[in-house]
């Protein structure tokens, strides 16, 4: 969420910035600085009140011990008209403050200035690519053909138990699945992340507190009975671990990972780019997340997309990197990097991470904060990056590692699943 002191000062720039998304903000930027406004009138109307409401008070006092109770009754006549000023007040500025946080829920973090502009995923730059794209022979297979042949996937099956996008992992798929996991963890924590196991349910504060509501509340399944909500990633869960939290410098920067199922309602449209493991409902990812400080996540953004490209190099899996434009661009993420991996046998790229920084979007949402050594407090940025979403990184495994004899397994992978080949 955006700081009212930052709106005030920098709209027309902001304006300029949120152009990138294809936004006019002009009109939603001046209605929150009306509200504020309007805040601040009544809170100041409210303060004057209550101040002069304590004077008389202390007036009646001295009046009473003086023996002069006619005055201190008239002013007690006025002292009890200026509390039913002040309640009023006070019910006009809290409407006026829920009014002006619900605008600025409404409006997005404000992209970086390396953010090209742009309306779709077709105007995203790419900024890095790596690794040979093997050559297949014609007879190739899509992995949701090699998940049927050699028995690691049942789609249908998890349609019988729950519906469709949520497939169910068999023997060698189960545990290649098993195997990326812990290889995932294991590299984040060699890197210096520490592990967590967190809820798959979150409540509505910790929602808004990383931005999935309002914005993606159509994306979530929502769990009325109890007001709860099935993540869509570990994000939401590890960085509301801090929600609220001040934190002293010296602290900075704290790194998490952590492995979780994801559940996403999101509809997919027919046809092969959905089918397989291309888009699920519910699907197992790896997080890391960042707390830092504003003067190093650049650095620190930087550093995560060289830890997921060394996650690639080890799988030996080709790639590229994209910065997404202002129209591609998540709602809370001030700059984000896409990685892809090649599906030889779809011909096609598929997203298997995005590293982002969230500048203070999160955090003022968050209330998270640091003290300075000068003892002032700041908002902290916040950053999350996957690595990384298994779905597709499966995918590109057996699609990529295929054979005429059976799909090999990467090499990195061999010591956790305990094979080396699939037939």
């Amino acid at each position: 969420m955006l700081q009212v002191t930052n709106i005030r000062e920098h709209k027309d720039a902001y304006i300029n910035a949120l152009s990138k998304r294809g936004i006019d903000a002009k009109a939603i930027l001046e209605e929150v600085l009306t509200a504020d406004d309007h805040r601040r009138a009544t809170q100041t109307k409210l303060d004057e009140i209550l101040s002069q409401s304590n004077t008389f008070s202390k007036e009646i006092g001295m009046l009473f011990k003086n023996g002069e109770a006619q005055k201190a009754n008239l002013l007690k006549e006025k002292t009890g008209q200026l509390k039913e000023q002040s309640k009023d007040l006070q019910e006009e500025l809290n409407k006026t403050v829920e009014q002006l946080q619900e605008l600025l829920y409404t409006v997005p973090n404000i992209p970086h200035h390396l953010v090209p502009a742009g309306t779709d995923e077709n105007d995203n730059e790419e900024v890095f690519s790596e690794g040979e794209i093997p050559k297949l022979g014609d007879d190739a297979l899509p992995h949701w053909e090699l998940a049927k042949k050699y028995d690691l996937i049942d789609f249908e099956l998890g349609v019988k138990i729950t519906g469709a996008g949520f497939p169910v992992y068999k023997g060698k798929g189960a545990r290649l699945q098993r195997a990326l996991i812990s290889y995932f963890l294991d590299k984040n924590t060699a890197a210096g992340y520490t592990e967590y196991q967190v809820p798959h349910l979150v409540n509505e504060a910790s929602a808004y507190g990383t931005g999935q509501l309002p914005d993606k509340e159509g994306q979530m399944y929502h769990v009325t009975g109890d007001d709860l909500y099935l993540i869509p990633t570990a994000e939401v869960p590890v960085t509301n671990m801090f929600r609220g939290d001040l934190v002293m410098h010296n602290q900075l920067p704290i790194t998490c990972t952590g492995y979780t199922p994801c559940f996403r309602r999101e509809a997919g449209s027919y046809g092969a780019h959905v089918r397989g493991l291309n888009r699920l409902h519910q699907f197992d990812k790896v997080e890391i997340v960042r707390v830092e400080h504003p003067d190093n996540s650049y650095a620190a953004l930087d550093g995560m997309v060289d830890h997921i490209k060394e996650i690639l190099r080890d799988l030996k899996l080709p790639y590229r990197i994209l910065r997404l434009c202002g129209g591609d661009l998540g709602f809370t993420a001030a700059l984000t990097y896409d990685f892809e991996v090649f599906s030889t046998a779809q011909d096609r790229w598929l997203e298997i991470s995005s590293a982002s920084n969230f500048e203070t979007f999160q955090a003022n949402r968050l209330k998270l904060r640091f003290k300075d050594k000068d003892g002032k407090n700041h908002l902290a940025h916040t950053l999350n990056g996957s690595a990384l979403a298994l779905p597709r990184v499966l995918a590109g495994i057996l699609e990529n590692y295929q054979t005429p004899n059976g799909i090999k397994i990467p090499e990195v992978l061999v010591p956790y699943c305990g094979f080396d080949m699939i037939d």
